[in-house]
């Protein structure tokens, strides 16, 4: 094999400014562990503001937020209302259908009745919403 295999180059972009790329085979930088500086192990000792862990009770209860304000409900009185749109929250409505269903016998009794919780509550919803208005669709 005359040819000489190449490997492939990784370029960290982050934090660079918006210089344009140089040629690849010139400033190719080898792959090193980065240091800790004293820093930022202050920095990650510190909470982050990203906000609370993200569990699957916390992101059903997301997607049972959203289809609520499809739905109608206002969450905030003093933000504006979102449009309604069925079909939309029909749509979240049978995603979260779906995560029962995959999810069936994986789930702590504690995510399973959050789910179910948030499913009856949306399926109930939809049904008073669209028995009160015969022209929206139907499940």
């Amino acid at each position: 094999m005359s040819e000489e295999e190449q490997g492939f180059i990784i370029r960290d972009k982050r934090g660079r400014s918006t210089e344009p790329d140089p040629s690849p085979a010139s400033t190719a930088e080898p792959i090193s562990e980065p240091t800790p500086s004293p820093t930022s192990s202050a920095k990650s000792s510190e909470p982050q503001e990203s906000g609370p862990p993200i569990t699957f009770s916390s992101f059903v209860f997301s997607l049972g937020t959203s289809a609520l304000m499809l739905m109608g409900e206002s969450l905030d009185t003093q933000q504006p209302s979102v449009p309604v749109n069925l079909p939309q929250a029909k749509e979240v409505v049978d995603i979260l259908s779906m995560l029962d269903e995959k999810t069936k016998g994986n789930l702590s009794p504690d995510e399973s009745s959050v789910l179910g919780d948030m499913l009856y509550t949306l399926r109930m919803k939809y049904v008073a919403l669209t028995s009160a208005n015969p022209g929206s669709p139907s499940s």
